[in-house]
Formats: structure tokens, C-alpha cells, sequence
């Protein structure tokens, strides 16, 4: 049996790279990873599989450069996670999201397309298990009230530029099912915490604040809410729904782990007072700041699809993923 070529977009970054590290350990396929290595890729995130992966260092938006790697390797399986993603940035720099959430991946859906398909609804033969799963947000759905779920049927109503710009993709990766029968997948996941991910983000902000004795930044008054889904159990949702799904579906993975902001920084306090105690609780470096604009009160996310029809279901719940969050930046302290 031919090897399948898959390529992985964004898997040096915090998502990205755990799913990288899945796939190779759960399949046969020759795995491409193409990563612009901006702040939010770490070729450190790769070690573990770097000689068992092909790396090539380059942007989405350089579309050149994708219609080349689309013409010499002839992937069959694309899996697209590279994204401009950090909320704060998107609001101080939107052209940078734009620019990589939106013509990005229209340089690779057309790319494909042009490899794939001779034209609308033909599918070319070497081609007829070609994917291409699309990684999504959440937050394209905007905000819930105190109760009510996102559901694949939710309307979008994105509030931030960076859910603006995811929103505007998932958009595009639908008309090319639409339009020209493309064989897409889309997934929209709640906020993944776990090994690798950046430093910039709410969880390893609270750790690294916590370990140098900084005061702790939480939010407005630390309320808003979010579903939080360990990373190993998102990517072992993808995986499934690359290989199972139906092709044009969406199905969002949520951990169903709603946690307050707030919450959060107790939690992560309490365990490093337990794992790593001084003289005084952490809790008392929690500090409250100026709220972002537009934050978002609270996202939670029904992912009864997913499990009732493609048999995914969350292994960690928060309390059990945080643990282990936690020891591994204790072990991974440079990643601070």
C-alpha cells in the first residue's frame, strides 16, 4: 500500500506539534510539517519526532512556495493549524491575522484544489482519499450568556479580530466544499491547555508569574468562563475526524471542563503550594487588571456530535490535565 503524504501546517506550534507527536505515534503516514517558526513555533516542540517528520521552514501566505510543495509532494491529507491566534495581538495588529487566518488558507485550499480536482466535483483518481480538516475556534460563535452551549449550528458572531479572521476561513473552507465539492473537514475546539504551549497564554502566564514571584494578572474581576480541553485529547479528536468524518461537516471538541478565569489561578496556586511550596500561598500574587476590550463573558461547547457519531470522547478533565500541565513546565522551566 502507497505511503499517504500528509501535510501539517502550524505543527511547531503548541497545537500543532502535540497533534504532529499523535499522528506519528497512532499512523504509517509520511508526515510534512510546514511552520513559519514565527514566536508561537519552537522547533523544541518536534524533538521527540524530529526524525521521523520532513520540516520545511515556511508562510502559508507565500502561496509560491505552497503551490510548490503541493506539486512535488503531492499531499494527499492536509491538516491546517497554522494561525495567527493570541486575542490581545489581534487587537493591537489585525493586519497580521488577516493576512495569515484568511488569504493562508485560501493559498492552501486553492493549492489543493489544483492538485486534487480537475475541476468543480471531479475528483482526481489518485486523489480519492484526499482530506483537508481545518483547525477553528470556538470563538467564532462570539459570547454566552450564564447558560446554553455552542453547537455546530450555532450562528457566528465573532468579536474580536482574530475570531473575525478565524471565522472569515471557516467560511472559505466551507464555499470550497460548497462550490467545488472539496473533500474539507472543519473543527472548532474550546481553549486546549497542556505541554507546549506558549508562554503568552492565560495557564503559563499563571505558572511562570507564580515560580518568579510576579504578581498574577487576571481580567476585570477574573469571572468570565471558559471550556478548557487538554491538548492530547483535541488532537486525538482530529485525528478521528480527519479520518471518519463526513466530508463538508464541522464538529466541535470541547472538553465540557468550564472553568472561571478565576478558578484557573486558585487551582494552578494550590497545586504549585502543594508541588512546589513557599513561605506564603501563591493565591496572594493574584492580582486583577484592566479587562481586554471586547472580552468575551464565556464560551462552552456541546461535543455531543463528535462523540455520538464519530466515538471521541475527553479522557482529562480539568483537574487531572492541570496536574499534569503543571509538572511539565516544572520540567520544561525554559519554556517560561
Amino acid at each position: 500500500m502507497k505511503e499517504i503524504k500528509v501535510l501539517i501546517t502550524g505543527g511547531a506550534g503548541f497545537i500543532g506539534s502535540n497533534y504532529v507527536e499523535y499522528v506519528r505515534n497512532n499512523s504509517e503516514d509520511e508526515i510534512f510539517v510546514l511552520d513559519k517558526l514565527t514566536y508561537a513555533g519552537n522547533m523544541k516542540n518536534l524533538e521527540a519526532v524530529s526524525d521521523k517528520i520532513t520540516f520545511i521552514k515556511g508562510d502559508i501566505c507565500d502561496l509560491d512556495l505552497v503551490q510548490k510543495l503541493f506539486t512535488t509532494h503531492k499531499f494527499q491529507k492536509v491538516v491546517h493549524f497554522a494561525a495567527e491566534s493570541h486575542v490581545d495581538n489581534s487587537i493591537s495588529g489585525p493586519s497580521e491575522f488577516i493576512q495569515t487566518n484568511i488569504v493562508g488558507t485560501f493559498n492552501l485550499l486553492q493549492s489543493a484544489y489544483k492538485t486534487w480536482m480537475d475541476g468543480p466535483n471531479k475528483l482526481k483518481e489518485d486523489f480519492n482519499i484526499a482530506r483537508f480538516l481545518h483547525i477553528s475556534t470556538d470563538e467564532v460563535y462570539g459570547t454566552l450568556g450564564e447558560t446554553g452551549l455552542f453547537t455546530e449550528e450555532t450562528s457566528y458572531a465573532p468579536n474580536s479580530p482574530y475570531s473575525a479572521s478565524k471565522a472569515s476561513s471557516d467560511f472559505i473552507v466551507r464555499s470550497y466544499f460548497h462550490t467545488y465539492g472539496m473533500p474539507v473537514i472543519t473543527t472548532n475546539c474550546s481553549n486546549n491547555y497542556g505541554p507546549n504551549q506558549h508562554k503568552e497564554k492565560l495557564i503559563p502566564t499563571i505558572i511562570r508569574k507564580a515560580l518568579s514571584a510576579a504578581p498574577i494578572p487576571i481580567y476585570g474581576d477574573g469571572k468570565n468562563i471558559r471550556d478548557w480541553l487538554y491538548v492530547t485529547d483535541h488532537c486525538s479528536g482530529i485525528y478521528l475526524a480527519l479520518e471518519n468524518g463526513k466530508l463538508g461537516a464541522t464538529y466541535n471538541i470541547g472538553g465540557n471542563n468550564e472553568r472561571e478565569n478565576l478558578y484557573i489561578a486558585h487551582v494552578i496556586c494550590e497545586l504549585l503550594d502543594e508541588i512546589r511550596p513557599k513561605n506564603s500561598s501563591y493565591k496572594e500574587q493574584i492580582t486583577f487588571v484592566k479587562d481586554r476590550p471586547g472580552h468575551d463573558f464565556r464560551y462552552a461547547i456541546d461535543a455531543s456530535k463528535i462523540e455520538n457519531e464519530l466515538g471521541w470522547k475527553a479522557n482529562e478533565n480539568f483537574e487531572s490535565g492541570i496536574r499534569k500541565t503543571i509538572e511539565w513546565y516544572l520540567d520544561n522551566s525554559d519554556r517560561l
